[in-house]
């Protein structure tokens, strides 16, 4: 059998998704909307059938506001609100879904002009393309990272659209598990939104225990038939590897099932996608799967009678954007009821209530605050749940800090039967004391209320367990799952050097000799204490910098005191960048400091940059300026930040990935900060903790603590739980591992080493030694403070990247050279190395970057070409093959001039327009055999020859009479193909009776060429070589 996407992966998923109730769509005679894709049939008949009181030009006229809403530059919300409005025209009948049309096509067009895609498997509801699957085979080349970096390209094409705009869900896999040590996502199945930029991998996890069988209606052989004939792989029907692929365990139909099943479908287009109005621009969000499952858990809750309960997610998973999706769950979910909700997010700090009202306005609710007492008494006494004209969903944001322990806050009172209240609790571990008078008071002032706590870490000191106060856990989503999944990252906690805290005992013990006996945080904000550690930061940010080849990166010092803070951005100012603006006022004491560390004058003459650094205190700068300089950082304009207690928790940066922690922070407080540098960022593998203030027993009890309570929970999966941080243990098993891969070859000599690894043609060795040079570049310090001074011997940090890098370009052409040498169609050799080519350049202008981006987006378009062609062997395509060969082989793409680029993409032009006008001749010679290609190469190959016929009509109805012949008996015995030698005599008789009909004789060897040709055609497909 053929052994590809289509028939390991593509296949099986569409006689799946019949199975889950769509119906097969042949593309041959379905009416549709080119510019929108809509199947306008299935959509009128939908449409009318949902809105029976739609009357005369009113379903024009929607076509008509559906396309127009399809231009908008919005990523699709202004259809989107179309697509879930629930009065007026519906689009879908969310009520009763069944009440909907859902069908399924495949290799759906989505074309403007010259550019074109077709997924896979597009899913209709109601005639509108809303979903779309993109498939690849078991262990192909590039995992699923070339459909990634496909689709961005085609996000970012504005003559798509329409088509990015219409899309709600997409799934890519390779039908594959998960990898659980990739940071990225190079085999599974995974699901996205639409994007205007970078679309966002993710995983889904079932946690749902259902039999993946019971949604599934019995197969039918009569669907099975059809849409293997309406694909040209009747041949395939009973071979055993299609048979195994059809199973609804597959990695691919377990996500169908998961995310396309008529009730999950429908709850995921109504509740599970948000508009987000960034200030880069609008983005477009899809639930993660945890976030779906806790909504799941809190209505099942609900159901049952419990009105309270915990949501423990660990940090960075989202818990705001959760309260954000059930406000709009809960409120239609209570609708049904005749009863109105009314949320309240509960925060106990100024900085937490503007962070969620940000997090909740820029998802579109209408946000209220709560400051005071009397704001929080008017807002209690209100009946309605909406305060504002648009009708917008509203929540109320307070924030208790002023007077969580006042008894009168709030009173009970009668409870209005037709109103929920649900109160969403941030931080619950934190700042609840059920002994103190705000949380006794709102239980009591409405016994109604439903109550959930959200926390990433469970409060965990003794005698005021969160559990205790706010019931058992309604849903869980733990660290370990968090970094698995891709949402976080581990830690490595980097001591300081030996030579740094003996300078620092010897400053300690000269300001006590200056001093006396003083408060030690006044000698840690002493000008003698703070510059050497100011330094060392420096230094090790830098070092960090050009170990990791990564620029962009941000830190954070989490400094003693305010007064150190202030001292060390003072110092800093002076010494390393006295031409910045600063929010704060800076010591003029600080002109004369000594010289900066002796790698910071490289480091900007290297990159042209000072560092630039922002001192953020509550007391520094109005409210609005440090939310600018804040803003700055996440967008990469300040390189450090100085901080004491703010910015400690639910600070999301993901740029940061390195922490200097200057003094000892307890409990949950500690675990919060930690997690500001486990944001997933670039392909960085863990963030990084610098530990100057020796936290190392605060957090062996805290984590202690919290290992007891997960086990409480875990039970026997305790043993899955790993540490936050990566353990000693852990990192010496890494590094022997690093010494035994890296121990032949010369690190200290680039071009030695160079050499050496340029002998390898083992590709999975050279992967070896790739990730033990990665271990070694996040490892550096912690290998050099553990003392194994043996295996990087004083190698220069420097080094690392740059034999990091070299590794990962030999790998590159080991890649490219399998590709061409295994290369059967071209399309590896294509992807590799045209789509990925990088431009490099010293010193590059505007106009340099302009027609090095027309080069790249000629290189694109010229290999999208070349892959349409489904003809390899046509002596016409095989001479442009080799002309683009011929073309990548003269000249390095990366290393050419302004004006060989130019010639570059006018060669390339020539090739694109000719392969162009080919793959237009071999598509109208194609539609004419029902898109099967074996069947219209032969035809080609017929016409080549020259001897047998020179009619096309003739040789199209022949070939249509046999191949509809040939294909009956196939699909009534498949097995015929299991004996080459009996299907060739098989063929010979319906190829000779084919001819005869058009009045042809053909001589024996002709008849036995075609019959070559059909055989070999056939049995290719069934033996997995087309």
């Amino acid at each position: 059998m053929s052994f590809n996407e289509n028939t390991r992966v593509k296949i099986p998923a569409i006689l799946h998704l019949c199975r889950l109730g769509y119906s097969y769509v042949s593309l041959k005679n379905a009416k549709r909307d080119e510019n929108t894709n809509i199947f306008t049939e299935l959509f009128s008949e939908s449409i009318n059938r949902i809105n029976p009181d739609l009357v005369g030009d009113g379903l024009k006229r929607l076509l008509e506001n559906i396309s127009l809403a399809l231009e908008n530059e919005d990523l699709g919300e202004a259809f989107y609100k179309m697509l879930i409005a629930t009065s007026g025209i519906k689009l879908i009948d969310f009520n009763n879904f069944n009440n909907n049309s859902f069908h399924i096509v495949t290799e759906l067009p989505y074309r403007n002009g010259d550019d074109e895609f077709r997924p896979d498997i597009t899913l209709l509801v109601n005639g509108m393309p809303l979903a779309f699957i993109e498939v690849k085979k078991p262990n192909n080349h590039e995992g699923i990272l070339a459909e990634r970096d496909r689709i961005n390209i085609r996000f970012k094409n504005k003559k798509f659209r329409r088509f990015i705009n219409i899309s709600q869900v997409l799934v890519f896999s390779n039908n594959m598990e998960y990898d659980q040590d990739s940071i990225e996502p190079i085999q599974g199945a995974f699901y996205s939104s639409t994007s205007l930029g970078n679309a966002s991998f993710n995983c889904f996890r079932e946690e749902e225990n259902v039999d993946l069988s019971i949604p599934l209606n019995p197969e039918d052989d009569f669907k099975e038939n059809f849409v293997l004939k309406d694909n040209n792989l009747s041949a395939i029907k009973r071979s055993p590897e299609f048979i195994t692929n059809k199973d609804p365990n597959t990695p691919t139909n377990r996500i169908i099932t998961s995310l396309f099943s008529k009730e999950r479908y429908s709850t995921i287009l109504k509740y599970c996608i948000a508009y987000v109005q960034e200030t880069n621009g609008v983005e477009k969000q899809i639930m993660r799967y945890p976030q779906f499952f806790a909504t799941m858990a809190i209505k099942n809750k609900i159901e049952s009678g419990i009105k309270k309960g915990i949501i423990w997610h660990t940090q960075g998973s989202g818990k705001t954007a959760l309260s954000y999706y059930n406000v709009n769950f809960l409120t239609d979910y209570f609708q049904k009821k005749g009863v109105i909700a009314k949320f309240y997010f509960i925060v106990d700090r100024i900085d937490l209530l503007n962070q969620a009202k940000r997090e909740f306005t820029i998802r579109g609710l209408t946000v209220h605050t709560v400051n005071t007492k009397d704001e929080l008494l008017r807002s209690f006494r209100s009946q309605k749940a909406i305060h504002n004209l648009s009708g917008k969903r509203e929540i109320t944001v307070v924030n208790i800090q002023k007077f969580k322990d006042e008894p009168s806050v709030l009173q009970a009172q009668n409870y209005n039967l037709n109103m929920q209240r649900v109160y969403f609790l941030d931080e619950v571990h934190r700042s609840y004391n059920p002994a103190g008078s705000f949380l006794a008071n709102l239980f009591n002032s409405d016994r109604n209320a439903i109550l959930i706590g959200l926390t990433g870490t469970p409060l965990i000191l003794s005698g005021r367990k969160s559990r205790d106060t706010f019931g058992e856990y309604i849903h869980k989503y733990y660290y370990n799952a968090s970094v698995a999944d891709g949402y976080t990252l581990r830690l490595i906690r980097e001591g300081i050097e030996t030579n740094y805290k003996i300078q620092l005992e010897q400053i300690l013990k000269e300001i006590e000799v200056l001093k006396g006996e003083v408060n030690k945080r006044f000698i840690y904000a002493h000008e003698k204490f703070a510059e050497p550690m100011l330094d060392y930061i420096v230094q090790d940010f830098i070092k960090s910098r050009i170990r990791f080849g990564d620029h962009s990166i941000g830190g954070m010092v989490v400094c003693d005191s305010a007064d150190q803070a202030r001292k060390m951005f003072d110092i800093f100012v002076r010494k390393y960048n006295s031409e910045q603006k600063t929010i704060a006022e800076v010591d003029p004491k600080y002109l004369n400091v000594a010289e900066p560390v002796p790698e910071y004058s490289q480091y900007q003459v290297d990159h042209e940059h000072k560092l630039i650094a922002s001192l953020i205190l509550h007391d520094v700068g109005s409210k609005d300026e440090r939310k600018q300089e804040v803003e700055d950082f996440k967008d990469g304009k300040i390189d450090l930040l100085f901080v004491y207690n703010m910015l400690l928790t639910g600070f999301d940066a993901k740029r940061l990935k390195k922490l200097y922690i200057g003094r000892i922070i307890k409990d949950h407080n500690l675990l919060q900060t930690l997690t500001r540098v486990n944001r997933p960022y670039q392909n960085f593998r863990y963030g990084f903790v610098v530990d100057l203030a020796d936290i190392r027993k605060e957090f062996e009890a805290t984590n202690k603590a919290y290992f007891k309570e997960l086990q409480a929970e875990l039970g026997d999966e305790i043993q899955n739980y790993s540490n936050l941080f990566k353990s000693k243990e852990e990192i010496e098993l890494d590094i022997a591992d690093i010494k035994e891969k890296l121990i032949h070859y010369d690190l200290h000599n680039a071009e030695v080493f160079s050499r050496q690894i340029s002998q390898i043609e083992d590709r999975k060795t050279v992967l070896e030694i790739k990730k033990a040079l990665e271990y070694s570049r996040n490892l550096y310090n912690t290998i050099r403070l553990l003392g194994h001074f043996d295996l990087l011997n004083n190698v220069e940090f420097k080094k690392l990247n740059i034999l990091y890098n070299e590794t990962k370009r030999h790998l590159e052409l080991l890649n490219l050279k399998e590709s061409v040498q295994n290369n059967v169609n071209t399309t590896n050799l294509l992807n590799v190395a045209l789509e990925n080519v990088l431009f490099m350049f010293h010193k590059i202008s505007e106009e340099e970057m302009i027609i090095a981006d027309q080069l790249k987006d000629m290189l694109r378009k010229t290999r999208e070409e070349m892959g349409g062609n489904f003809d390899p062997k046509d002596p016409e395509f095989i001479s442009l093959y080799e002309s683009l060969k011929r073309l990548f082989e003269k000249n390095n793409l990366d290393e050419i001039t302004q004006e060989e680029m130019q010639q570059n993409i006018a060669a390339l032009k020539l090739i694109f327009d000719k392969v162009s006008e080919l793959n237009r001749r071999n598509n109208l010679l194609l539609t004419k055999y029902d898109n099967d290609t074996k069947y219209a190469r032969i035809h080609k190959r017929i016409l080549e020859k020259g001897n047998i016929l020179t009619k096309e009509k003739q040789i199209l109805l022949t070939l249509l009479e046999i191949k509809k012949q040939t294909d009956d008996k196939i699909l009534i015995n498949s097995r015929l193909l299991e004996n080459e030698g009996y299907f060739t005599s098989l063929l010979m008789p319906l190829i000779i009776n084919g001819f005869s009909k058009v009045k042809v004789d053909l001589d024996p060897e002709a008849a036995r060429y075609i019959n070559n040709c059909l055989t070999k055609e056939y049995m290719n497909e069934y033996l997995g070589a087309a």
